[in-house]
């Protein structure tokens, strides 16, 4: 399939919600209660939340598979010697495709443009994204426990240098 990735507008906010909500319920249906699915949801993803992301520094960009934005990346430059990779979701029904390593890759290329060496993000230790993660290069460098809002989020830290 061919697919083009861009940089996220303000007004496709709702777009980005779309995917957001989609993706979350299919990757963390089995790891996290509903109670907390709906709290981080509401928190980070309806359009006003993404806006207010987009517009506090991290850079969006949506994964089109023709017409369809079926992805997206949320990227952010960290300590000038990172680049964050604050959010990636994709449509279940496009998971397998490449577009996973597509982004990761489109990631690595941003990074390259912005003098930046090492690629980090978090997942949550159940989440079995932590493996392709792995496929793709990263490695853990560490094990957290994150308070958030009466919720603990379990996650690795990884990088990746390019």
């Amino acid at each position: 399939m061919s697919y083009t990735i861009r940089k996220a507008l303000l007004a496709e906010a709702d777009i980005i919600h779309h995917i957001g909500n989609a993706a979350y319920y299919a990757t963390y249906s089995d790891i996290l209660s509903r109670e907390q699915i709906v709290f981080m949801l509401n928190r980070s993803y309806t359009p006003d939340a993404i806006r207010d992301t987009m517009s506090g520094g991290q850079d969006f960009y949506l994964l089109w598979e023709g017409e369809e934005a079926v992805g997206f990346i949320a990227i952010q430059v960290k300590d000038k010697c990172l680049l964050r990779i604050e959010k990636l979701y994709l449509l279940a029904s496009c998971q397998g495709k490449g577009y996973g390593a597509a982004l990761i890759q489109f990631a690595a290329e941003e990074a390259r443009k912005r003098r930046v060496d090492t690629l980090e993000l978090n997942v949550n230790r159940g989440n079995k994204a932590y493996y392709f993660y792995l496929k793709q290069g990263f490695e853990v460098v560490q094990e957290i426990d994150i308070p958030y809002f009466g919720f603990i989020l379990d996650d690795y830290v990884m990088q990746k240098k390019i």
